[in-house]
């Protein structure tokens, strides 16, 4: 399991490309092992100008793209993975790992160690975990204490060393750059040096030659053979797009090929989801899942009305009787892109309190954690707009008109939508003496939007930390 690519993309709307590749990184030898697993399949990795323009078409980010493309737009295309295709002249590069966070495109291309075609499920593919590990190992770095735009650039011209040191040849060692970083001594940036493939990092001091003899007999200690199962409640959705982290060792046949089914088929696999691992020594996600669920946790209404420089908002929520009433945090976020900032706000709320952020054009309306007596609050209001002074001002080409939306963001502690959990008595763990087991639910929601219009039943993201 290996990458053979990585890019660090900044979405620049308004530019002759919209977005500047501010990193990249190939590497050659998993390119030469992607062809030999790959075979006639094989498509080579694009040069860096093709590539990006294929990835923001993919990801509707280009200015001016409102026009229905059937092959990106159309219903069976609906993609909640973040693992792309992407058209490139007349071939498909697959799979594309991608997703966008604080204006950077993150991107990278794990090797498929078989035949693409027909393309094999995505839970049996380990580059792509170690593919999600690395790219968010690079986005905890970067902005990790990063404040202005001269921090994030040092960040990223020390990119290549650390890469060196933490994915030498493409496989992922350690995805906690910044534990590379205090380990590593980089040379002056002013000074470049060549670095061959095999070599990491550059060495400061006087010259000298070590040789040492090591020989081990012996390893205290034992790594631990440890097997999880993910239950289902009666007639819960069945668990789906599955990805596991590469220290899973094996899986059921039933779950492998659970994920090529239709949720509602009565042949669906419900579980027991059982995950045999060898656990590394730091906290890591086990898997990733997708599923259905019958009803969204808050129903809401969301109503936006422009008259010149101000509109009318009303937004009603009401949590649904079947999701726990004990929040960690709850708010709602609502968004006005596309305008100046707000310069005047007057309006009314049943319940919580709302703050303002008049240079982001963003109402953010704290809930709480808990829901009233009537499960029911309500928020209106009237907000006026000036003049649009920089281009720095928040932009979305969706967030226009009647495709406003209002964010959720909540927490709940031991409750999942799924109602997915881990019994700690069905934990098996082969190893000397006796360890400490123990095991919590978390709902967290980052991503749940109430539109202007009536939308679909929701699909729950999940993974299971360890």
């Amino acid at each position: 399991m290996a990458q053979r690519a990585v890019w660090l993309i900044s979405h620049e709307p308004g530019t002759p490309l919209c977005g500047i590749v501010r990193f990249s990184r190939r590497y050659p030898t998993v390119e030469k092992r992607a062809k030999v697993f790959n075979g006639a399949t094989y498509v080579p990795i694009p040069e860096d100008g093709p590539f990006l323009k294929a990835l923001l078409f993919k990801l509707r980010l280009l200015d001016g793209d409102t026009d229905f493309v059937e092959s990106r737009d159309g219903c069976s295309r609906i993609n909640k993975t973040s693992v792309y295709g992407l058209p490139v002249e007349s071939e498909e590069i697959w799979p594309v790992v991608a997703f966008l966070k604080n204006g950077i495109i993150y991107a990278c291309v794990p090797l498929v160690e078989q035949t693409l075609s027909p393309c094999p499920p995505l839970i049996s593919i380990s580059g792509i975990s170690q593919g999600f590990e690395l790219l968010f190992g690079l986005q905890d770095f970067l902005y990790s204490g990063q404040k202005n735009e001269a921090e994030l650039n040092t960040k990223l011209n020390q990119l290549p060393d650390l890469l060196l040191h933490s994915c030498p040849f493409g496989t992922l060692l350690d995805a906690n750059l910044q534990n590379t970083l205090d380990g590593v001594n980089f040379a002056s940036v002013s000074q470049p040096q060549k670095q061959p493939a095999w070599k990491v990092g550059a060495y400061k001091g006087k010259p000298q030659v070590s040789i040492s003899i090591t020989e081990k007999c012996d390893l205290e200690g034992v790594m631990p053979n440890v097997t999880i199962s993910l239950s289902l409640p009666t007639n819960g959705s069945p668990l789906q797009d599955i990805l596991v982290h590469p220290c899973v060792t094996s899986l059921d046949s039933a779950i492998l090929t659970s994920s090529s089914i239709d949720s509602m088929d009565d042949s669906a696999f419900s579980g027991p989801y059982k995950f045999p691992f060898s656990p590394p020594l730091e906290s890591f996600n086990l898997c990733y899942y997708t599923s259905q669920v019958p009803v969204p946790p808050i129903l809401g209404f969301y109503q936006m009305k422009e008259e010149e420089v101000q509109l009318k908002v009303t937004v009603n929520l009401k949590l649904h009787e079947s999701v726990k009433n004990n929040f960690e945090f709850c708010e709602a976020h609502i968004p006005f892109y596309n305008r100046g900032p707000i310069t005047h706000l007057e309006y009314k709320v049943s319940f919580g309190q709302l703050e303002i952020f008049r240079e982001k054009s963003l109402l953010i309306w704290i809930i709480g954690q808990k829901f009233p007596k009537s499960m029911e609050i309500n928020l209106s209001g009237t907000v006026t707009f000036g003049a649009k002074t920089h281009e720095k001002q928040p932009f979305d080409q969706i967030c226009i008109g009647g495709t406003a939306y209002v964010k959720l963001h909540f927490r709940i502690l031991d409750y999942t939508l799924t109602g997915c959990y881990a019994d700690q008595h069905s934990v098996q763990v082969f190893a000397p003496g006796k360890p400490k087991i123990s095991t919590h639910r978390k709902l967290i929601s980052s991503d749940y939007y109430i539109w202007n219009s009536k939308a679909p039943a929701p699909v729950a993201y999940g993974s299971l930390l360890l």
